[in-house]
């Protein structure tokens, strides 16, 4: 059976959430890191195309604290969602990270 890619970012977003992947904390972001993922995976991820989010992933962006989640992006998450994107995502939804703001080894341009 073949997996569509899709299907793997989802699960790969599973894996994120239970925290596998990020850095180990607090956890005073992880409600948001949950939303963020569930709602707005399909807008970052590697490859394809930067599009516009959705309302529902807007609302999540919104609500979030952005750095916090941004404190707790790994290597391994860099290498499934592109920044570019995310940038563009958090900008698109009123939230635009800052100059310079670090996500994992990433640095906002």
């Amino acid at each position: 059976m073949v997996i569509d890619s899709r299907v793997f970012i989802g699960l790969t977003m599973i894996l994120v959430i239970s925290g596998t992947l990020l850095v180990s904390g607090q956890g005073t972001c992880q409600g948001d890191i949950e939303g963020l993922m569930k709602e707005c995976a399909v807008y970052v991820q590697r490859p394809g195309p930067k599009v516009n989010p959705s309302p529902a992933c807007c609302g999540v962006v919104k609500r979030s604290d952005i750095p916090c989640a941004c404190g707790r992006v790994t290597a391994s998450v860099l290498k499934m969602i592109d920044m570019d994107k995310v940038v563009h995502v958090t900008a698109f939804c009123g939230r635009p990270l800052a100059h310079c703001t670090k996500c994992g080894s990433y640095i906002v341009p």
